[in-house]
């Protein structure tokens, strides 16, 4: 059974930066794409970006690009989602989740997080 759990959100500044932890366990981490998603209060989820599974490829959604970087770390089963220059707009609950299909696009995941809360004040 595939399970990741998300960890590291919490109570900023705008301006401040976070950095969000993923841990994978149960599968064959290097398998993965992971991708990295939020949801605001009130709206759907949100596509942040993904990495593919050697690290090798990232895709960012224009909101995120230049502020927010992923990366992974396959021996350690984990992949990060870097958060700088918050803005209160980034206020969301953030999930990561895995596919298998080598693909940077917001569909065909297979497993999730419980999510983690970040909370961005003005």
């Amino acid at each position: 059974q595939v399970q990741l759990v998300e960890s590291g959100g919490g109570l900023v500044q705008a301006g401040d930066s976070l950095k969000l932890s993923c841990v994978v366990s149960g599968g064959t981490f290097s398998d993965y794409t992971m991708g990295w998603f939020r949801q605001a209060p009130g709206k759907g989820r949100e596509f942040v970006g993904a990495i593919y599974w050697s690290g090798s490829s990232t895709y960012y959604e224009d909101s995120v690009l230049g502020r927010f970087t992923i990366s992974r770390d396959n021996a350690k089963n984990t992949v990060w989602l870097e958060m700088n220059k918050l803005v209160p707009e980034d206020t969301a609950v953030y999930y990561c989740a895995a596919k298998m299909r080598p693909a940077l696009t917001p569909s065909g995941y297979d497993y999730w997080g419980q999510g983690t809360q970040v909370t961005v004040s003005s």
